[in-house]
């Protein structure tokens, strides 16, 4: 069965991961009517894999600098009524555009994402990704969703309703987090965005240091540059107000007491104030666990644990830093 939908997937070097890419979305159970790779200047292969992978490859005359661009560049040659934006390191299960379509048949919706695994999970890096991404889309996510107005539309795997997409001005480069800037772009538009976990999407993340510190200065920045753009528009929406207080809330004051308050009172005062590294666990546990028991993951879950907490610390790091 095909879908009145065009995917595209922006790619710059991406020829060790944009062939599985392709067949994730070919694969699917409700397919699109056409993928559209945008090979944005890259100096590896991954322009001639998509061909021979029989999607459409569009390569701009110059690189276009991001992600953003790519995807910006790609819009002009839609003529689907919906779009779908996925990352050139992302899979999708089977059933994902099928399960995620049907949430953009209200048309005052201009966006759907769904839930986001990683595909890896070995690393430190990957384990902390790995529980904070079981958190946020088994706790925040659907809360979030009950308003229509998740905090963001996720990047690596997100549908858009064309012609509401074009009239907020599509992907811009105007932040390093376009996807933040795109929802709260639909939101100050009227329009609403859903979040639909029954469509799974799995990409790379981070497995090092190095990978990891350039997401979350990518993040971190473009957080903070979305609050500066939007602030107006931010303010006026009693939800979105209280959201972003909360995440501004939890990247100062939660990171300054995370990484210099406990510490200075564990060794002024006492050891025993270490133990409020700990006080967050059992908040984060429990609907990490229900999502793991659902996927039959909770000895992963569990191990992963360590990784989560290194995470923290390195979330407050950039965030501060921002």
């Amino acid at each position: 069965m095909r879908s009145r939908l065009t995917v595209i997937v922006p790619a710059y070097n991406e020829a060790g991961s944009i062939a599985d890419t392709i067949r994730s979305i070919q694969a699917q159970t409700l397919t699109a009517e056409e993928i559209i790779v945008v090979d944005d200047c890259s100096t590896d292969a991954t322009g001639m894999i998509a061909r021979a992978c029989g999607v459409t490859v569009l390569r701009p005359p110059r690189n276009t600098g991001s992600k953003a661009g790519a995807q910006a560049f790609a819009l002009a040659h839609v003529n689907t009524d919906l779009t779908m934006a996925i990352d050139a390191d992302t899979v999708l299960a089977p059933d994902a555009i099928e399960k995620l379509q049907p949430a953009l048949d209200d048309p005052n919706v201009g966006a759907a994402c769904g839930l986001v695994i990683p595909r890896r999970v070995s690393t430190i890096f990957e384990r902390g990704r790995y529980i904070e991404y079981l958190f946020a889309f088994t706790f925040y996510k659907p809360i979030q969703d009950l308003y229509e107005k998740p905090l963001i539309s996720s990047g690596c795997f997100s549908a858009y309703r064309t012609g509401i997409l074009r009239s907020v001005g599509g992907w811009s480069a105007r932040t390093m987090a376009e996807d933040m800037d795109l929802t709260w772009s639909f939101y100050q538009a009227g329009r609403a965005v859903r979040f639909v976990p029954e469509a799974v999407c799995y990409p790379l993340e981070p497995h090092n240091y190095h990978f990891m510190r350039k997401q979350l200065r990518r993040w971190s920045h473009g957080f903070v540059q979305n609050v500066r753009l939007h602030w107006r528009g931010v303010i006026q929406e009693p939800y979105l107000r209280t959201i972003v207080a909360v995440a501004m809330w939890d990247a100062t004051v939660a990171s300054v007491a995370y990484l210099i308050v406990l510490p200075v009172l564990a060794v002024a005062v006492s050891p025993v104030f270490l133990l409020g590294y700990l006080l967050d666990l059992p908040a984060v546990l429990v609907p990490v666990l229900v999502k793991a028991v659902e996927r039959r993951e909770v000895g992963l879950a569990l191990a992963s644990m360590p990784g989560f907490l290194v995470q923290r610390v390195l979330n407050g790091l950039f965030m501060l830093q921002a």
